[in-house]
């Protein structure tokens, strides 16, 4: 048998107006881990949704052979049949069914459309526990988190006899513990004999677990590095994506903060399920004109709640306290009164939150804007598609047009649509939760670039990020969020990975 288990061979994908792929040729050894890197936009999860089907054949030029076998795959049932499961970054669950019918929701144990509930829940403990998940099959899917979900994702993988596992960015929304909980999966399923792809923006995991990485520029392959044999630095890996090095993370600022114009004063927030749950404790934080506020706590520290719960009491219930921009008390009842106040919130989940995909730029930049660009009523389209063409400018984003459809933008280019609708409604007040997550290194410069400038206009600028790295790379001053309360404030100078770690690991002891 052959050392490859796969190859992808003269693969070119067209899209009106965009080659995504060009001639590309793609092999994967059997029995390794192998991943896939690239700027957003390269073409990876193209090239992936050609192995898995979702881009039948006929629909591009090229050739798939797996297991020595040449295929033509007209959809994703018949990729999954051959044994390849692509695991995409929103996860296909169900989330009122439990996790033994999410897992053999397709794939029934039945007869004559009849379920064998004892075989589906015996069946379903034994995948749980070979993907290491400690929970009852009984259990609903929106009830247990999301690193749990992505394990529930692969037991599914792997009910249906997979040989190659394919995962698009599997840790984005983890956090560190979860992450190399699910590293290790892909470790132990290597020794399994399960061949996995692996595509993701964390170079660092990249390197650890990675037998060869292939790095994919402008719908080209460039270079496939052998780990234990190249240079598999993330800064090597970062020279391939971008195509040059890139010798600072994070761009420089002169800036100096001026006098505070934003504050929270005595903010508490009960759970949004539960009115008896005590959620946010009692926190107080200040931001200033032209500072760049970083808010860094370990995943559900809160932090996403409270600022939330700040824009508008989107989140939570029994919410009190007060709000302060510059010195004088706000009035927020709704997110409608939190924009007209100044204050914006760019989600962390930007697909289903912050964007509406199925539309155009055009109206995804404009939307909370439609005053300022109508009279009484009536949107003056020539000014909507001028304006929203300079910001679109103003922020490099890289599209055929401001009518091409949202959805269809690269990850990076989408983030820079969230921005540039809020900049365009002048907001003084920007609470920025996860803005560079799933997104590859070169646009991450860019977005950080955004920010700085967006500090240097003296607004205020709020950072959640759940990457230590850029929030100190990024920040002028830190709050340490945990269990709901601010248990730390750092100036930059002084904050380092240990110094947060050291103010959460102290509030657990005062606890």
């Amino acid at each position: 048998m052959s050392d490859l288990i796969l190859e992808m061979k003269g693969i070119t994908k067209t899209f009106p107006g965009v080659k995504a792929l060009d001639n590309v040729n793609f092999s994967v050894k059997r029995n390794q881990i192998h991943a896939l890197v690239g700027e957003n936009g390269a073409g990876k999860s193209t090239l992936i949704n050609i192995l898995g089907g979702v881009y039948p054949s006929g629909t591009y030029d090229g050739l798939i052979v797996f297991n020595g076998k040449l295929f033509q795959f007209q959809d994703v049932h018949s990729s999954e049949m051959k044994g390849i499961s692509v695991i995409h970054q929103e996860l296909a669950l169900v989330p009122y069914l439990s996790i033994a019918e999410n897992i053999f929701l397709g794939n029934e144990n039945s007869r004559f459309t009849v379920i064998n509930w004892e075989k589906t829940m015996e069946e379903a403990s034994k995948l749980l526990e070979r993907v290491q998940l400690a929970e009852d099959p009984r259990s609903i899917i929106k009830n247990i988190g999301v690193g749990k979900q992505q394990l529930v994702v692969i037991a599914k993988a792997l009910s249906k006899k997979t040989s190659l596992l394919v995962l698009d960015e599997p840790t984005a929304a983890l956090n560190e513990e979860s992450s190399k909980h699910l590293l290790n999966l892909l470790l132990q399923l290597k020794n399994e004999g399960i061949t996995s792809i692996l595509i993701s923006h964390k170079l660092n995991e990249v390197s650890a677990i990675a037998d060869e990485i292939t790095i994919l520029r402008d719908g080209k392959i460039i270079e496939t590095l052998v780990n234990g044999v190249d240079d598999t630095s993330e800064d090597r890996i970062i020279k391939g994506m971008v195509g040059r090095e890139i010798s600072d993370r994070f761009p420089a600022s002169t800036r100096t903060p001026g006098e505070t114009c934003f504050e929270i004063k005595d903010w508490n927030v009960y759970h949004q399920l539960d009115a008896e749950r005590h959620f946010i404790r009692n926190v107080n934080l200040h931001g200033r004109k032209g500072e760049v506020l970083g808010l860094a706590g370990l995943m559900g520290a809160g932090r996403t709640e409270l600022a939330m719960s700040i824009f508008g009491k989107a989140w939570g219930q029994n919410i009190s306290g007060k709000i302060l921009k510059n010195g004088k008390p706000l009035e927020i009842k709704n997110i409608s009164d939190a924009i007209k106040n100044g204050i914006a919130y760019l989600t962390e989940d930007r697909k289903n939150a912050g964007l509406i995909l199925i539309d155009n730029i055009k109206h995804n930049v404009s939307l909370p804007n439609l005053k300022k660009i109508s009279k009484n009523t009536v949107i003056n389209d020539e000014l909507e598609s001028r304006t929203v063409d300079q910001y679109c400018s103003r922020l490099n984003v890289k599209s055929t047009g401001i009518h091409q459809r949202t959805g269809n933008l690269s990850g990076g280019n989408q983030q820079k649509i969230v921005f540039a609708k809020w900049i365009m409604a002048q907001m003084d007040v920007l609470i920025l939760d996860e803005p560079t997550r799933g997104i590859d290194v070169g646009a991450k410069y860019e977005i950080y670039c955004i920010i700085n400038q967006l500090a240097s206009e003296g607004k205020c600028v709020i950072f959640i990020s759940s990457e230590l790295p850029e929030i100190l790379g990024m920040c002028d001053r830190i709050y340490v969020i945990n269990e709901g309360r601010d248990v730390g404030e750092l100036e930059s100078k002084d904050a380092s990975q240990e110094s947060i770690m050291k103010c959460i690991m102290q509030s657990n002891l005062e606890a």
